[in-house]
C-alpha cells in the first residue's frame, strides 16, 4: 500500500516531478515531463507497478526530513540501532536529459542500507529489458530508456534491481537515474556532488528574489518554490498538480488527472507570482495563456496541455487498483471539452492584471480579447458546466454569470485605462445586464443568500468569489448572508466544501473533502467583512494542514483528518500566498482585484 498523501515530498526540475515518501520510496515519477507515462506508479498501485526505495535495511527508530532552506532539495534523516544516515533527493534544473539524484550520507556509526528499483513504463504496465553497463544498468522499453549510475554493485531479484551496502560516518554513496529517448545518443553521466551544489545555488538564487516580507515569509516562500516546481519551463505553463487520480474521497470515484494547465488558475497565479516579485514567471504564464487560447473564441477550452495541446482524451487504466482502492484510475481529462463561462472572465481579468502590472502587452493579445468578448456578448446567456466541471446537465450557474460580468467589466476598464480601441459603451450595457440578472435570479431572498444556480436552494463556495472580483462589496448584506449560509451549510470543522455533493447535481456518488482554496476564500471574505481575528485564525488552521515539508493537497478530509486529492495542488498554494498577502495589510489581492 502506498504511503498517506501527506507523507510525500516533492522534488522536480521545472519540467517534471517525483514524489518521495518518508520511507525513502519514490512512488510517482513521469519522465520526461509531468503528463508522460509514469515509470514509477506505485502511488496508484503496488511496488510492482514501479518504485525506487533507498532506506536503512534495519528497523528505523526515527525519521526526520526537511528541504534545504530556499530550495527543493529534500533531506531525510534516519536513526537506527547502528547509527544515523541521511538520504538527499533532488532533480537538477533540466540540462539535456532529466535526472533524479539520490545521495546517501553517513552521519554516525555504520548503517546497513538497501536499494530496490522497480522500473515499469506506461503506468506500471510495461516491464523493460535490463542490461548491465559498467557503472549500473540500462532499462529499455520502446521509446523509453532509463540509466542508473552508481558505484554500488547491483543484482537482479524477480525483475527488481537491488543492492545492499553499508554507509559509515563520513561516507557518501550516489545514485543517478536518467531518462533518455531510446534512439538518441546516450547522455553522459553527471557528477552528483557538483550537481547538488549547483542545484542548491540555482534554487537559492531564485528564492533570494522573493520580495514578500510579511508575517508568513517562510510559508509563502515555500509555496512559491512549489509553484515554481510545477511550472513547465519551456512554455511557462503551470500544472494544477503533478499527479493523476489521487481521490477526492478515499475509495471513491472522483479521481481526475490534474497534470494540465487550467485557465481559471490564471489571475490568482499572476497575483501570487507578482506578490512574490516573480515578474519573469508571471510574464511566461501570461504568454502561455495568450498562445494556448489563440484561435476561434467559441472553442476556448477550460484547460490545455503543457505546451497548449487541446486534445486531452480521457482514458481509464484498469490494471491499476488506484490509491487505497480508489478507482477508476484516469489519464487525460474529459472536462477539457466542457463549456464553462467563468474562464472568459479569468482570462480577461488575468490579462488586465498583467497590463496594470506593467507586463508588456501586444496588439495581437488585445485583438484576441476583443474576439472573445464578441463571442461572450451572446454566449453568456447559455447554461454551462460551471467552475467545478459538473458532469451532469448544463445549468445557469451563478458564479459563471458573475465571471462573464468580470470579462465585460475588464474589457470596459481596459479601454478606459489604457486607451485601447473597443466599443466600451456596448460592453458596459451588456455588463450591467448581466449584473442585474444575477441579482434578480442568482439571489434567493428567503435564504438571504446567493445560490449555486438559478432556481437552486443550495449554496456554493464559488460564491465567495463575488467580492474578490468586485461584483459586490463583502459588506453588502447579500454577501454577509451568503457567507453565513456557506458557514452553516458547507463548513465542516471550520473548513469549506465546494457544494453539497449529496444534492446529486454532479451525477456522481456523494462525498469529498473540504476544498482548500475555498477555505482560503472564506478567510479573505472574513477579513473584508472586518472579522480579521476569525480570518487569521482560519488561515493559521489552514497552515497547520500542510505536511511536515509545507505541502498541501487539493482537499482535506476533516473526518478522516487526511489530505485528499491530487498533490501538491498549485491552487491550494496560490490561495495560501494570496491570503497571506490579504491578511498582512491593506492592498492585497482581495482588495486590489475588485478595484483594478
Amino acid at each position: 500500500m502506498p504511503s498517506r498523501i501527506e507523507d510525500y515530498a516533492l522534488i522536480g526540475d521545472c519540467q517534471t516531478a517525483a514524489l518521495v515518501a518518508r520511507d525513502g520510496s519514490i512512488d510517482w515519477l513521469c519522465f520526461p515531463r509531468f503528463d508522460s507515462g509514469a515509470c514509477f506508479a506505485a502511488l496508484l498501485g503496488t511496488p510492482e507497478h514501479g518504485h525506487w526505495q533507498v532506506a536503512p535495511a534495519e528497523p528505523i527508530r526515527s525519521v526526520r526530513r526537511h528541504y534545504w532552506p530556499g530550495t527543493l532539495i529534500l533531506e531525510t534523516a534516519y536513526e537506527t540501532d547502528s547509527g544515523a544516515v541521511a538520504v538527499i533527493d533532488w532533480m537538477p534544473p533540466r540540462n539535456v536529459a532529466p535526472d533524479v539524484m539520490r545521495l546517501v550520507v553517513g552521519r554516525r556509526g555504520a548503517v546497513p542500507m538497501r536499494m530496490e528499483l522497480v522500473i515499469r513504463f506506461d503506468y506500471g504496465s510495461v516491464v523493460p529489458w535490463v542490461q548491465r553497463i559498467p557503472d549500473g544498468i540500462r532499462a529499455t522499453a520502446g521509446p523509453d530508456t532509463l540509466l542508473l549510475h552508481t558505484p554500488v554493485p547491483l543484482h537482479g531479484e524477480d525483475l527488481h534491481t537491488v543492492a545492499e551496502f553499508t554507509v559509515a560516518a563520513g561516507e557518501r554513496v550516489p545514485f543517478t537515474l536518467t531518462w533518455s529517448p531510446t534512439y538518441a545518443p546516450t547522455p553522459d553521466p553527471l557528477d552528483p556532488a557538483h550537481e547538488l551544489e549547483a542545484t542548491a545555488a540555482w534554487w537559492r538564487e531564485w528564492s533570494d528574489r522573493c520580495t514578500y516580507q510579511g508575517d508568513w515569509r517562510e510559508d509563502v516562500l515555500r509555496s512559491l518554490i512549489t509553484l515554481k516546481a510545477l511550472t513547465y519551463a519551456p512554455t511557462g505553463g503551470l500544472v494544477a498538480a503533478p499527479t493523476t487520480s489521487l481521490p477526492e474521497q478515499l475509495g471513491g470515484v472522483r479521481n481526475w488527472d490534474y497534470r494540465y494547465c487550467w485557465l481559471r488558475d490564471a489571475t490568482f497565479t499572476l497575483y501570487a507570482l507578482m506578490t512574490g516579485g516573480y515578474t519573469d514567471e508571471a510574464r511566461a504564464w501570461r504568454n502561455w495563456l495568450v498562445n494556448a487560447v489563440a484561435g476561434e473564441p467559441a472553442k476556448l477550452q477550460i484547460m490545455y496541455g503543457l505546451a497548449g495541446e487541446r486534445r486531452l482524451t480521457e482514458l481509464e487504466l484498469g490494471w491499476l487498483p488506484g490509491y487505497e482502492g480508489s478507482t477508476p484510475v484516469r489519464i487525460g481529462n474529459g472536462a477539457y471539452g466542457q463549456f464553462q463561462l467563468d474562464v472568459y472572465g479569468e482570462l480577461m481579468d488575468a490579462l488586465h492584471v498583467a497590463r496594470r502590472a506593467g507586463l508588456a502587452s501586444s496588439d495581437q493579445a488585445w485583438r484576441l480579447q476583443r474576439a472573445l468578448i464578441r463571442h461572450l456578448e451572446t454566449a453568456w446567456r447559455e447554461p454551462d458546466e460551471g467552475i467545478w466541471e459538473i458532469r451532469g446537465p448544463r445549468r445557469h450557474f451563478t458564479h459563471s454569470k458573475v465571471m462573464a460580468w468580470v470579462a465585460l467589466d475588464r474589457a470596459v476598464k481596459t479601454v478606459a485605462d489604457f486607451g485601447l480601441p473597443g466599443d466600451a459603451a456596448r460592453w458596459r450595457s451588456t455588463r450591467d445586464a448581466i449584473h442585474a440578472e444575477v441579482l434578480a435570479r442568482g439571489f434567493d431572498p428567503q435564504l438571504n443568500s446567493f445560490v449555486q444556480f438559478y432556481g437552486s436552494k443550495d449554496p456554493d463556495a464559488s460564491l465567495l468569489m463575488l467580492p474578490l472580483v468586485g461584483f459586490l462589496p463583502a459588506t453588502d448584506p447579500r454577501m454577509v448572508g451568503t457567507v453565513a449560509t456557506i458557514e452553516a451549510r458547507l463548513c465542516h470543522d471550520g473548513f469549506v466544501e465546494r457544494y453539497p455533493t449529496s444534492s446529486g447535481v454532479d451525477g456522481l456518488p456523494p462525498g469529498e473533502g473540504a476544498f482548500l482554496i475555498c477555505s482560503f476564500w472564506l478567510a479573505d471574505n472574513l477579513a473584508l467583512q472586518g472579522r480579521v481575528g476569525e480570518a487569521r485564525a482560519l488561515f493559521e488552521r489552514l497552515l497547520a494542514l500542510r505536511n511536515d515539508v509545507g505541502l498541501l493537497a487539493e482537499e482535506y478530509d476533516p473526518r478522516a483528518r487526511r489530505l485528499v486529492g491530487n498533490f501538491p495542488q498549485a491552487f491550494s498554494h496560490v490561495g495560501l500566498i494570496n491570503t497571506a498577502r490579504n491578511l498582512d495589510h491593506a492592498g492585497g489581492p482581495a482588495e486590489d482585484r475588485p478595484h483594478q
